[in-house]
């Protein structure tokens, strides 16, 4: 592998195993200290509903300024927050510190997020989008595999406090091997004339966007279907480990690491296996459906981790349909506002799962919401799928393209020009 690729893979895998270690603790260091699964639901709502909000404006600021730039800010200032929220709480005390400090470094994840996808077609010029996503994502994944880990084993050596200390480390050294990574490369970036205006402006045109392109509306709707069950997952997965079964913390670093070693697996046979994108995009909606109406009717912990992985492990397979199908339809001056937005619409239904696991929790039991969030995750997944399959059957031939998503297809005149802000007005 290139020098300046490897580079790029252990920056996204540093960067990644940090932000995995504040998301582990956050919930887990709620949840022992409250013994409530409703808290611990509240606390992920807190820590995750910043960073979806920052989509919009982050994909703005990746059209506007140079995303490298960018990704150097999100490490450099994500460390820098670790080391002042952890003297404020060897100050003051209390449990707030580390979940306002997980929902700020959360936006500043976001902004890193979107760096990464604006440079990614630029970084690997030379490979298939779908293969690079793959590539791309196995890094990530490591860090996810690791991160519980890491996270136990520093855990049973010291106290939390400790561990965040050792999350700012490792974001400073995700920022010296993106510098090793712009030392070694020859990428350059294409510059678009961009609109002054970064809040309303990119806005409309993104919205324009989704509003004229099938294939957008298409995967957003499905994309909320899946994030419903990940974020009930991810708010619920400590209190059904450690509180519904009865295991400990370690298992639920080994449930959380087996889930990324799966999804591993999954893209390392994406890398190699080329698939039709429907296909992608079936099998990961199904098995995830699947996995969460698994997890939520297993009478045992044996059975919970078998829908736990059906979830996290095609949950990056619908990843890399969705992202290969925005790649192909969105025009590249505006790449980064309009999957900022499309972001945004995406995981609003992650917090709200962890909303509900908040109000719900205590009267129905965790299970019985994971249970209707499920059910719902179906029910959406087949209207979307009839609908959008009705609304083909009726898009003229000179459309089609356009909802096909084929970039060959797109006139120029379907496209909108940035600088003046005009609104696509192609159905």
């Amino acid at each position: 592998m290139r020098k300046d690729y490897l580079a790029f893979f252990i920056s996204l895998f540093l960067s990644r195993l940090a932000d995995q270690i504040l998301l582990f603790i956050v919930p887990l260091v709620v949840f022992q200290t409250t013994n409530s699964a409703s808290w611990a639901g509240l606390a992920f709502f807190v820590e995750s509903l910043p960073r979806f909000l920052a989509f919009p404006l982050c994909g703005a600021l990746c059209d506007k300024y140079s995303p490298i730039r960018i990704l150097h800010i999100s490490q450099v200032y994500r460390a820098l927050l670790c080391l002042l929220a952890m003297a404020l709480y060897g100050v003051f005390g209390g449990l707030a510190w580390i979940v306002v400090l997980s929902a700020v470094c959360g936006v500043l994840t976001t902004q890193g997020i979107m760096a990464r996808e604006v440079l990614m077609p630029y970084v690997f010029r030379h490979y298939s989008y779908t293969k690079t996503l793959s590539y791309s994502q196995i890094a990530d994944q490591t860090g996810l595999v690791l991160g519980p880990l890491v996270a136990a084993l520093l855990l049973d050596i010291w106290a939390w406090h400790w561990v965040v200390l050792w999350v700012a480390a490792l974001f400073l050294l995700a920022d010296l091997g993106m510098r090793v990574w712009q030392r070694l490369s020859r990428v350059s970036l294409e510059v678009y004339e961009q609109h002054q205006d970064i809040w309303l402006q990119p806005l409309r045109i993104a919205f324009g966007h989704i509003r004229s392109l099938a294939e957008l509306k298409k995967i957003i709707a499905l994309a909320v279907g899946v994030n419903l069950i990940v974020g009930v997952t991810l708010a619920t997965s400590a209190a059904m480990v450690i509180g519904e079964y009865g295991a400990g913390k370690d298992h639920y670093a080994g449930l959380q690491a087996a889930g990324a070693a799966t999804t591993i697996f999954i893209l390392l046979l994406l890398a190699r296996v080329t698939l039709p994108l429907r296909v992608l995009g079936g099998i990961g909606y199904s098995m995830i459906a699947a996995g969460g109406v698994i997890s939520a009717l297993s009478p045992n912990l044996s059975g919970y981790v078998l829908g736990f992985l059906l979830i996290v492990g095609f949950d990056k397979m619908f990843n890399v349909y969705m992202r290969t199908i925005r790649q192909r339809v969105i025009p590249p001056q505006d790449f980064g506002k309009t999957v900022g937005v499309i972001t945004l619409l995406n995981n609003l239904s992650q917090p709200l799962a962890g909303l509900l696991v908040a109000l719900l929790a205590a009267p129905l039991g965790t299970q019985q919401v994971i249970l209707v969030l499920a059910g719902l995750t179906v029910l959406l997944g087949v209207a979307a799928l009839w609908w959008f399959a009705k609304v083909d059957r009726f898009i003229p031939a000179d459309q089609a393209g356009r909802a096909s998503g084929d970039p060959a297809r797109l006139n120029k005149t379907d496209r909108a020009p940035v600088d003046t802000g005009e609104i696509p007005t192609g159905r």
